[in-house]
C-alpha cells in the first residue's frame, strides 16, 4: 500500500495548484477512508488495466424459455414500455427456417430486399422469391454439392441480393454458415477457413483473385461465385458489368474451378425433392448452431463464436418485443448500411425486419457516404441502423444537411460509443432520435438497447432486452455499487454456446453462468447502463485509470473535429500517457486549442499529452475506430501530417 500512497502522491504533486487542492478535497475525511479509495482504484487499475478479452457463453436455451423468471428485481423493468413485457413468451420457432417461413406466409409479395447502387441503379426481390430461391440454393447444396447436415459453408460477400438467398438456403439445408468478410487478406482468410472447417465458399467474384493461393491450405472443395448485380433487370445488370471490368476494374481473374450462382440456382431447383427437403431440418433444434460468427480480432486471434438457432431466434424476438410499436409489421422500410456479415445488421437488418415484413433497402459499401444518397432520395426510409462515424460522416454531408429524410422514425447506434455531439445534431436536422444499443457478437449481439416509445437517455446503452440479466461487477465477481464502474457480465438466451473448438477459452469466459463482456460500464439507479470503456483499452496513468472514450467526447466536441481516436503510449514517468489522433477539417483546430478544451473539462492525468493530426483513421468494416492499429502502426509513424 505505501508504494500506492506514494504513487498517488507524485501525481497530485505533477498536478495544477487547482487540481492538487481538488484532489485534497476529493480524498479528504478519515485515513482509512482514503486508504480503502486509493486501494480500490489501484487494485482495480492493476487488474483490468490488460485484461484480455474473453466473451463467450454457455447459457443452455432450451426452446422457450421455459418459465425461466429473473432471479432478483431489476430496475429497469420500469422503464419497459406498457406494450413491453420482462420476460418473452414461450418462442413459437424451433429454428430459423421456421421464422423465415412465418414471415414469407405474412408477406409473400412484399418487396423485401431492394439493392441500390451509387448511381441509383436497383434490383429486388420479394419475399416469395427469396424462400424459393433459398429453397433452390438449399437443394444445390445438399442434392449437388453433397453436404451433410453440420457441413459449414463459408460466405464472403457484401451487401448485394444474393446474400440473404445464400444465408436463408445455409439454415434451410441444416448447415452452419461462416461469415467472412470480404476484405480479408489471404492469411486472414486461411485462418479462418481452416478454423472453421469450411467445405464450400460462396464468394463475391470481386473477391476472388486470392483463393489460388487460400484454397490449398483449406478443405474448400467448391467455390460459388456470385455478381454484385445478380437479379437485376439485365440491360442494367450488363452496365454494371461492363463498368466493373473497364471503368472500375473490380473484376479480377478467377482461377481455380467454380459454378457461378445462377447456375448453382438452376441445378439445385433441377435436383429439388420435396420429401429430402423435408428431412433437411430433422435433428436441428433452438440448440443447434446456425453460424459461425468470427469475432473482429482487434485483441487477439480471431475465433468463431457458436450461435444456435435458438440464440438468434430469441434475439430477434427480444429486439422486435423491446422496441414495441416503434418496428411496425409490414411498415418499415430499412435502410441497410452496414454489411449484413457483421453480426448488428446479421441479426437486426437481415433477420428482424424480415421477421416484421420490412422492406430492406440495402447498399454494397456506405463508403463515401455518398453512396447512400440515391438511397435517400428515391425510398421512404424510416429506419437506419449504423455506428457513429456513420452517422456523424452523412452530417458531414452537404447533400444530407440540405434534404434530411423526411420519413426517418427513428435511428439506432451500436458497434461503438455513440458521442453525445453526433446524436444532438442528428436530432437537431432530422428531428429524429438516434439511440444507442450494445451487444457483442459472442450475445448475438443484442443484451441491451434505449426504449424507444419510453425513457431514452442520452450517452446510455439503454436497458437490458426482455430475459436478459446484466450488472457492473469488480475484478472478484462481486457487484459494484450503483453509479459505480465495473465489468459488465450478462447472462440470457442470447447468449453464444461458445467458442468452436476452443473449451478452455469458453469456460474461462463464463463464471457461475454470467458471460463476462470485457466492456466497463456503469448502471444508474433507473437500470440504464453507460458503457465507460473496453477494459483492454484503458489507459493506466501514473495508477489511474483513463477511458478513452470520455477522452475522445470531449475532443469530438471541439469546432472543426471530425473524427477522433486516442490511445495509451508508453512513458516514463507515468506508465502510459494520452495521446489523441484526430481527423480535421478545414479550418483545423490546433493542437493547443483541443488540449485547452480538454483541460477545462477533464482531470489533469486525463489530458492528452500530444495531438497527431492524420488523413484518416483506421476502421473496421462496420467503421468502428480501431485503436488497436493506432497503436500498431500510428504509432509507429505511419499516416503522420503533423503534430
Amino acid at each position: 500500500m505505501s508504494w500506492q500512497l506514494a504513487t498517488l502522491a507524485q501525481l497530485v504533486e505533477q498536478l495544477p495548484r487547482k487540481e492538487q487542492v481538488r484532489s485534497s478535497i476529493l480524498l479528504g475525511g478519515s485515513s482509512a477512508a482514503t486508504v480503502r479509495i486509493i486501494e480500490s482504484k489501484m487494485t482495480s487499475s492493476l487488474l483490468l488495466g490488460w485484461s484480455e478479452l474473453t466473451t463467450a457463453g454457455l447459457f443452455a436455451w432450451g426452446g422457450p424459455l421455459s418459465g425461466r423468471s429473473l432471479m432478483t428485481p431489476n430496475p429497469w423493468t420500469k422503464h419497459y414500455p406498457s406494450e413491453v413485457s420482462p420476460e418473452l413468451d414461450k418462442v413459437p420457432y424451433a429454428n430459423l427456417p421456421e421464422l423465415i417461413k412465418a414471415a414469407v406466409a405474412t408477406y409473400s409479395k412484399t418487396k423485401a430486399f431492394t439493392q441500390v447502387m451509387p448511381n441509383g441503379m436497383n434490383g429486388s426481390l420479394t419475399y416469395d422469391q427469396i424462400d424459393t430461391l433459398s429453397d433452390n440454393f438449399a437443394s444445390y447444396l445438399r442434392e449437388v454439392v453433397g453436404l451433410k447436415q453440420g457441413d459449414r459453408v463459408a460466405v464472403q460477400m457484401p451487401n448485394c441480393l444474393a446474400y440473404p438467398i445464400v444465408a436463408f438456403g445455409v439454415f434451410k439445408a441444416g448447415l452452419v454458415l461462416v461469415n467472412t468478410n470480404p476484405l480479408y487478406t489471404a492469411p486472414e482468410m486461411i485462418h479462418q477457413f481452416s478454423d472453421s472447417g469450411a467445405v464450400t465458399l460462396v464468394v463475391s467474384d470481386m473477391f476472388a483473385d486470392r483463393l489460388g493461393a487460400v484454397l490449398p491450405k483449406t478443405k474448400i472443395k467448391t467455390v460459388v461465385t456470385v455478381k454484385i448485380s445478380e437479379f437485376f433487370p439485365p440491360v442494367v445488370a450488363g452496365i454494371i458489368r461492363i463498368v466493373q471490368r473497364y471503368w472500375s476494374r473490380t473484376l479480377p481473374k478467377i482461377t481455380v474451378e467454380h459454378t457461378w450462382f445462377q447456375a448453382a440456382l438452376a441445378a439445385g431447383k433441377k435436383a429439388r425433392n420435396e420429401s429430402a427437403a423435408n428431412s433437411y431440418l430433422n435433428g436441428i433444434s433452438s440448440d443447434s448452431v446456425a453460424a459461425l460468427q468470427y469475432t473482429g480480432g482487434t485483441t487477439g486471434v480471431s475465433k468463431g463464436a457458436m450461435l444456435s438457432h435458438g440464440n438468434l431466434v430469441t434475439n430477434t424476438l427480444q429486439m422486435i418485443s423491446h422496441c414495441g410499436t416503434g418496428m411496425r409489421k409490414g411498415k418499415e422500410v430499412v435502410l441497410t448500411a452496414l454489411p449484413m456479415y457483421h453480426i448488428f445488421a446479421f441479426t437486426i437488418n437481415l433477420i428482424a425486419f424480415f421477421h416484421i415484413g420490412a422492406r430492406n433497402i440495402i447498399v454494397p459499401s456506405p463508403r463515401p457516404p455518398s453512396n447512400l444518397q440515391r438511397a435517400f432520395d428515391n425510398y421512404k426510409i424510416t429506419w437506419l441502423t449504423g455506428v457513429n462515424t456513420l452517422f456523424n460522416a452523412l452530417l458531414n454531408e452537404r447533400w444530407f444537411q440540405d434534404a434530411p429524410p423526411k420519413h426517418l422514425r427513428a435511428s439506432a447506434a451500436g458497434g461503438m460509443a455513440l458521442q453525445a455531439s453526433v446524436s444532438e445534431r442528428w436530432r437537431e436536422l432530422t428531428g429524429t432520435p438516434l439511440v444507442e444499443g450494445y451487444g457483442l457478437t459472442e450475445t448475438s449481439p443484442v443484451l441491451t438497447f434505449n426504449p424507444l416509445t419510453g425513457l431514452s437517455k442520452d450517452g446510455s446503452i439503454g436497458i437490458p432486452v426482455p430475459s436478459t440479466e446484466v450488472k457492473c461487477v469488480n475484478e472478484k465477481g462481486k457487484e459494484v455499487a450503483v453509479g459505480e464502474p465495473g465489468e459488465i457480465i450478462a447472462r440470457g438466451p442470447q447468449i453464444m454456446l461458445g467458442y468452436w473448438q476452443r473449451p478452455e477459452e469458453t469456460a474461462a469466459s463464463i463464471k457461475d453462468g454470467w458471460f463476462y463482456t470485457g466492456d466497463i460500464a456503469q448502471m444508474d439507479a433507473d437500470g440504464y447502463f453507460k458503457i465507460v470503456d473496453r477494459k483492454k483499452d484503458m489507459i493506466l496513468v501514473s495508477g489511474f485509470n483513463v477511458y478513452p472514450n470520455e477522452v475522445e467526447e470531449q475532443i469530438a466536441a471541439v469546432p472543426g473535429v471530425l473524427e477522433v481516436g486516442v490511445i495509451g503510449v508508453p512513458d516514463d514517468k507515468s506508465g502510459e500517457k494520452v495521446q489523441a489522433y484526430v481527423v480535421a477539417t478545414a479550418p483545423a483546430p490546433s493542437a493547443e486549442k483541443i488540449i485547452a478544451h480538454c483541460r477545462e473539462n477533464l482531470a489533469a492525468y486525463k489530458i492528452p499529452q500530444g495531438v497527431t493530426f492524420v488523413d484518416e483513421l483506421p476502421k473496421s468494416p462496420i467503421g468502428k475506430i480501431l485503436r488497436r492499429v493506432l497503436r500498431d502502426d500510428v504509432v509507429a509513424g505511419s499516416n503522420k501530417k503533423g503534430a
